[in-house]
């Protein structure tokens, strides 16, 4: 297959044939992603996407059930290019069940609920929404490019429009004591208004060549230590009343691993990081996490 530096994608698309609609992001501006800093943001030619179908084809005959349409942010393409490209993918593809993207939040704005609903009518079932936090002044300072109301009300628009909503947040994001607590809190708040159908937590590392790399360089920020990371978990999960949420925090960045249902295991949740926080229960150790 055909690609344009460094592929990135969801965990949870590993199996996914990932065609490449897009050449990096949009944004590209927050503090502390390393991720497309190789590549100038464009819309790559349909003719070459298409070819590219017509290559998966080949390759892998009609074995290909799902695919991810990368890099960072293709639902910002034209409408009409979206449809031919998920028309071109479920014709070529006969056993293909889903077919999902990342979306940021001014990209979604761009679409009325007219064609967002066409484009999940036309097989576009998920959207991975990175909203990191819900702390507008911690949105601002790691540069997201959009505040907590427009995250909001793009997974809104999202949501009515019948997609799978998968959103991200990151722990650790806001450094130790009060923004850690502040995070947590308008993170858990957000979560409350929006109540995507799945909730990813990754936790803070920091990457080299990011501005936020040169901070902890240079010590102007602090990264959490293990038991500030778990209480900064603890605290998110006791504020999210909403649901159900499928929740998950079993990323290689995470010290303790998730995969249950807020609000209904909540309390089970909650148990098993005081049992973390207290010795009892393990955590992963620091030479085995990653991103």
């Amino acid at each position: 297959m055909r690609y344009e530096g460094m592929i990135y994608r969801p965990p949870g698309e590993w199996k996914s044939y990932l065609l490449q609609c897009t050449i990096g992001c949009s944004n590209n501006s927050c503090t502390f992603c390393s991720m497309y800093k190789d590549k100038q943001f464009r819309v790559r030619p349909l003719d070459d996407i298409l070819e590219d179908i017509e290559m998966a084809r080949k390759a892998y005959g009609s074995k290909i059930n799902r695919v991810f349409l990368c890099d960072g942010d293709a639902i910002i393409m034209k409408q009409d290019q979206l449809l031919t490209i998920l028309e071109k993918l479920y014709r070529t593809f006969p056993h293909l069940e889903k077919v999902t993207t990342y979306a940021g939040p001014k990209s979604t704005m761009t679409k009325t609920p007219a064609q967002l609903n066409e484009l999940r009518e036309a097989g576009l079932g998920r959207a991975y929404l990175g909203v990191e936090t819900g702390d507008n002044e911690l949105l601002a300072k790691v540069k997201k490019g959009a505040t907590a109301e427009e995250i909001l009300e793009a997974a809104l628009l999202l949501k009515d429009c019948g997609f799978d909503l998968w959103t991200m947040i990151i722990l650790g994001l806001a450094g130790p004591g009060a923004p850690s607590c502040q995070h947590a809190i308008a993170t858990a708040e957000l979560m409350n208004k929006m109540v995507p159908q799945h909730l990813s937590a990754l936790t803070y590392m920091c990457e080299p060549g990011t501005p936020m790399y040169r901070d902890v360089q240079q010590g102007t920020f602090q990264l959490l230590n293990p038991r500030e990371v778990l209480e900064e978990t603890r605290l998110l999960l006791a504020n999210i009343h909403e649901g159900p949420i499928h929740f998950t925090s079993n990323h290689a960045s995470n010290y303790l691993s998730f995969n249950d249902t807020i609000p209904d295991k909540t309390p089970g949740m909650l148990a098993k990081i005081d049992s973390a926080l207290s010795g009892e229960t393990k955590i992963r150790s620091e030479w085995s996490r990653g991103l």
